[in-house]
């Protein structure tokens, strides 16, 4: 048995161990709110903003020396079980074999638009300005926004994509683009990265609080995106396509997501971690443009973390201080993590990554902070 007796007459001790429990209430809220709540979303039967039948819809990638993926995955998009659809591809100053393979599809299917680009006329970095050009050769209002190296899980992806236009209002759709389980750690640690910041954003829209989305798997009107100004405020940024775009116009009444399993794609993890790492880098390029709020928001966990391990660890070495407080809120914590991080993981098939979220989430907490403090280049601020 433990005794309290001295720990309860050392004050230091005792506000070790409420700021370590005020601290485990925060995390296990935010596993509750962010994790389970995503794992275990339902989508609602609203009908009210959904159009009669099913309305056509344009899907927009833009391509860059994207021969081999085209070949491989263009297909599945180009095969969509849907009445009424396009496949628009902007095939932006390719040197490989893009050319070819979109002229070859092109002459099966019909209802894929190639807009090619031979000059470099793009006076900023980055693929805004030929994504721009690839939504106004959209003939459509709702667009579906993918990279050449995802593939549709089924196909019905843009059912269940369009799905998330239920309600009324709706002008944003989020969705979910995962990983191939691989068994190396990299493929591990990847899945869980992608897994865990998904999440976030996801839970983020359900709470009301849209701040980012993914351009691997998002969705908005074609009328919306040029009412509210297309990219022009944050062009010279070359990160941002998907992030500062939902970021500056999504809002609790125009923002819904879709996770149903048809909604879901599936890309291939980074094959080395400089690969990874870039990526990364690339996520929080506009971290610096998000108000003080929102980053706020991404804040929470890792500094809910960090105050509760320091305080665990000074209550373990202070002498007098019953071992098993720390090991009782640990344990609580490590249990609880572990069940909300397993009901996404399993939606999305992410393997039994979940078992090691504790550990990873304790690397991701030093890595992320590290990508934060690395000075990011010809960024300046814009208004939202």
């Amino acid at each position: 048995m433990f005794d309290f007796s001295t720990f309860l007459t050392d004050s230091y001790a005792v506000a070790l161990a409420a700021l370590m429990v005020v601290a485990l209430v925060v995390l296990c809220l935010y596993y509750g709110l962010y994790h389970f709540r995503v794992g275990r979303w339902q989508l609602k039967p609203k009908t009210t903003g959904m159009p009669t039948g099913e309305p056509p819809v344009s899907v927009v990638l833009t391509a860059r020396n994207d021969a081999n993926w085209l070949k491989e995955n263009l297909v599945y998009l180009l095969e969509q079980d849907y009445p009424n659809f396009e496949v628009v591809v902007v095939d932006y100053l390719s040197q490989d074999d893009t050319q070819f393979v979109l002229k070859l599809l092109k002459d099966y299917y019909p209802h894929l638009k190639v807009v090619p680009f031979k000059e470099d006329v793009n006076l900023f970095q980055g693929k805004k300005y030929p994504l721009s050009i690839g939504i106004k050769s959209a003939k459509n209002d709702i667009l579906l926004l993918a990279d050449p190296d995802c593939t549709p899980n089924n196909m019905q992806w843009l059912r269940g994509m369009v799905k998330g236009y239920a309600a009324s209002g709706t002008q944003i759709v989020l969705g979910y683009c995962g990983l191939k389980r691989t068994k190396t750690l990299l493929g591990v640690m990847q899945q869980y990265d992608n897994l865990a910041y998904s999440t976030h954003y996801l839970g983020s829209a359900l709470l009301g609080h849209p701040y980012t989305g993914t351009g691997r798997n998002l969705s908005y009107r074609r009328q919306f995106f040029f009412r509210q100004g297309a990219f022009i405020r944050h062009y010279n940024v070359a990160a941002g396509s998907d992030d500062l775009f939902v970021y500056q116009n999504a809002d609790k009444q125009n923002t819904a997501i879709s996770i149903t399993p048809d909604a879901l794609l599936t890309t291939e993890p980074q094959k080395t971690f400089a690969q990874w790492h870039h990526l990364r880098l690339e996520r929080v390029a506009t971290r610096n443009w998000h108000s003080v709020a929102s980053r706020l928001s991404e804040d929470i966990l890792p500094l809910a973390n960090i105050v509760f391990y320091a305080a665990a660890v000074m209550l373990l070495a202070r002498a007098g201080s019953p071992w098993g407080v720390a090991l009782i809120a640990l344990l609580l914590k490590w249990a609880w993590q572990i069940v909300a991080m397993a009901q996404p993981a399993r939606r999305f098939d992410a393997g039994l990554v979940y078992l090691a979220a504790p550990l990873l989430e304790i690397y991701f907490i030093i890595a992320n902070t590290i990508l934060i403090l690395i000075p990011l280049p010809n960024n300046r601020k814009f208004k939202k």
